[in-house]
């Protein structure tokens, strides 16, 4: 299929189909509905823009921060979420630092009160554990070649974490 600038009002899917539906210079001779794939597989993917929060620490230090990912994973057998943040200490230089929220934990309380936390709330909680890990001056960056380091939410400190937010 052919879509020349004389008939993309009357055929817009394809262009819809492949992001561009908001081209509409007609400088291009022609696009084809078989090119454009291969445009956009050569196109290079923007990276995702991060919002960079700051925390002052207990410690006194200020550190800078940002929500890198959220994962369901396992530790020792354990299921839950793990949470990966990307700190920065010194401005100068950033590694990850992870949550892992253990879903039994999360069980116990919504066995506890008649309903589970939601999404929102089990972020919420991973990044209050984020803030206590500042104050408790226990993220550093890991040595070289070891995997990130990291602080847990279980069934002892649940119940404070999620006083601290409300719920």
């Amino acid at each position: 299929m052919n879509l020349t600038c004389s008939n993309w009002g009357s055929n817009l899917k394809p262009l819809f189909h492949f992001g561009i539906a908001g081209a509409r210079s007609c400088s291009s001779p022609a696009l084809t509905s078989q090119a454009l794939p291969r445009i956009i597989l050569r196109m290079a993917r923007p990276d995702a823009v991060r919002r960079v929060k700051s925390y002052s620490a207990a410690d006194g230090f200020v550190y800078q921060y940002y929500f890198f990912e959220g994962n369901r994973a396992q530790r020792s057998g354990s299921a839950g979420g793990e949470f990966t943040y990307v700190v920065s200490i010194d401005r100068q230089s950033a590694f990850p630092f992870k949550i892992f929220v253990h879903q039994s934990a999360l069980d116990g309380w919504a066995a506890q009160n008649g309903r589970s936390l939601s999404s929102s709330e089990e972020y919420a909680v991973a990044k209050m554990r984020l803030f206590r890990a500042f104050d408790e001056s226990a993220v550093k960056a890991s040595p070289q070649g070891e995997p990130p380091r990291e602080v847990v939410v279980n069934e002892a400190n649940l119940e404070e974490l999620l006083g601290q937010l409300g719920i």
